[in-house]
Formats: structure tokens, C-alpha cells, sequence
């Protein structure tokens, strides 16, 4: 079975993973569903958050990466609402570089004309 996950540098080498942090555990929110994946990308650009990438992982390849990374693993079910906290944190363990934030600021730009 194949699952959406949110990725904030797909396919560079600064790639990084869309995690909730509840209480002291960092969390990664898996979709069945790609269009509830990008949804709640949405929500999070609306939250004016750095919009993620959902992309099509195999789900035991995500499970073992959460193990190996000692993050917990959430499955929203196809259809179920899911939304952000209402408050991002202020840092996060991966930070895109510079070039990278300039890309994506241009492209959010590039939208309002």
C-alpha cells in the first residue's frame, strides 16, 4: 500500500519530512487519500507555513523511516478532516537554504499576477 506524505524539498539535498510535534514527540502525518494530502498542504500555506510537496511513498517504507528516525506515525483514512495546529513552531529541525526559500517565494509571487 501507498501513502501521501508532505516533503519540503522534494527530491534535493535538503529534503525534509511534514511532522506535527505533540508533546515532546515529533509526529508524521501519513494520507491514503492525495487530495486530503493536498488539502491540508493547503491549510498550511493558508497558515503561511512553507507550502510542502505531497508525494506517493510506500507505507512501510515510511513506517521504517519513522522507527529509525524515532518519530511516532499517524494514517489520516481517505476522507477524514485533518488540519493543522492552529500554531506552527517558530524553528524547525530542517530549515531550507537560502536559494531554495528565494525559489519558492518567487513562485508564490509569480501566483498573485
Amino acid at each position: 500500500m501507498y501513502v501521501w506524505v508532505l516533503l519540503y524539498g522534494a527530491g534535493t539535498d535538503n529534503e525534509g519530512i511534514y511532522t506535527q510535534l505533540i508533546g515532546d514527540r515529533n509526529v508524521v502525518i501519513a494520507f491514503e487519500d492525495e487530495e486530503d494530502a493536498i488539502r491540508y498542504a493547503g491549510y498550511l500555506e493558508a497558515q503561511d507555513f512553507r507550502v510542502p510537496t505531497p508525494e506517493r511513498i510506500p507505507q512501510l517504507e515510511i513506517e521504517e523511516f519513522c522507527r529509525d528516525a524515532g518519530y511516532d506515525y499517524y494514517l489520516v483514512s481517505a476522507g477524514d478532516l485533518c488540519v493543522p495546529p492552529e500554531r506552527n513552531v517558530e524553528r524547525t529541525d530542517w530549515q531550507p537554504d537560502e536559494k531554495e526559500l528565494i525559489e519558492d517565494f518567487r513562485k508564490r509571487l509569480e501566483k498573485l499576477f
